[in-house]
Formats: structure tokens, C-alpha cells, sequence
């Protein structure tokens, strides 16, 4: 059990049953009235984030969470296929538990939280960039780089992003995965 002072970004709580992350926190000290807490939560299943507000000193139930590496091997009917790589395990997972998963890539390595206890895992994140290879795009305009339009691109893993007119077939853009917006090319 912990109580709202030792709150901190990143911590998993158990509310009714759910698992919830805290996304962000503050400490509120009205010049009336007690001190109280307000957050914002994002549930670990489903993804929605919630406000909610804690009187000060309210006890609630942390969840121990690891974090581990894995890397995706391979997709296939039973779900997204991933291995440990120090311990060898292999793990399947449902796309729908997995942040950012329409631009994992075979070899990728990605983060999973995973509940100290049972052993389950919670959920799965990429990295916050990506760097992936244009496959399709419509011929870029020469000399074009003055303005921010944007262009639809296809990349390796099959998803269509949006860049700039100056980005080619065979050239590699880097992709932030929360939003899937581009960030710039990228030489790797």
C-alpha cells in the first residue's frame, strides 16, 4: 500500500480490479480546505486515460511491474510472437496489447511491462522512434523544401504515413510510434 505522497510518473496502481498507470500528477494545496491530489490515469488494457482526484494520504494498492526486453520474431494466427533475449522465451501476444505495433518490423526490440506476481504481461511498447524504409511514395518535387505539405508514404511495414515532398522511394524517414507523425530522414 502506498498513499499519494509517494505518487510518481510511471507507477502502476490496482483500482477495482484494473490496472492503471500514473501518466501525470499534482500535489494541490488550496489556501482553503485539505490538500488533495489530482492525476490522470490511463488503464493498462484498454488505453483510456481517466482524471481522477485523491484526498491527501489516501491509501492505495501499488503493482509491482518489471520492465523487459523482447524481440519480435514473427506474426502469425495465435498473435505477435516475441523472445527474451537472454533467457530464450518465447511469448505470444494479441496486436491489440502492444503500443505502436503497426510499425514493428522482424528483429525489432521492444519493452514489456510485465506484473511482478503472476508473471503476466500487462503490455507492450516500441520505441518512441522507429526508423523505417519508404517503399511507395509519389515522386518527390525537386527543390520543394520551403513549404510543410505533406505526402503520403508507404513504409516497409505496410503503414502510410505522411511526409514532406523531398522524401523518395529508398529513402529512410524516422517515425514517432505514439502518433506514427515523421520526424525527419535518418542515415542508419
Amino acid at each position: 500500500m502506498v498513499t499519494t505522497a509517494d505518487f510518481r510518473n510511471g507507477m502502476c496502481l490496482d483500482l477495482e480490479g484494473s490496472y492503471y498507470f500514473i501518466v501525470e500528477f499534482l500535489h494541490v494545496k488550496p489556501g482553503k480546505g485539505p490538500a488533495f491530489v489530482r492525476t490522470k490515469l490511463k488503464n493498462v488494457t484498454t488505453g483510456r486515460v481517466l482524471d481522477k482526484t485523491w484526498n491527501s494520504g489516501v491509501r492505495v494498492e501499488e503493482v509491482r511491474i518489471e520492465r523487459r526486453p523482447y524481440q519480435f520474431l514473427y506474426q502469425d494466427d495465435s498473435g505477435y510472437n516475441f523472445m527474451h533475449p537472454e533467457t530464450f522465451d518465447q511469448i505470444s501476444l494479441p496486436g491489440d496489447s502492444i503500443d505502436g505495433v503497426r510499425f514493428l518490423k522482424d528483429g525489432d526490440m521492444v519493452e514489456a511491462m510485465v506484473h511482478a506476481e503472476s508473471e503476466t504481461i500487462l503490455t507492450c511498447e516500441l520505441p518512441a522512434h522507429v526508423v523505417l524504409e519508404v517503399t511507395y511514395t509519389e515522386p518527390g518535387i525537386r527543390g520543394d523544401t520551403a513549404t510543410n505539405t505533406l505526402k503520403a508514404a508507404t513504409v516497409e511495414t505496410g503503414t502510410e504515413v505522411r511526409v514532406p515532398l523531398f522524401i523518395n522511394v529508398g529513402d529512410k524517414v524516422e517515425i514517432d510510434t505514439r502518433d506514427g507523425s515523421y520526424i525527419g530522414r535518418s542515415n542508419k
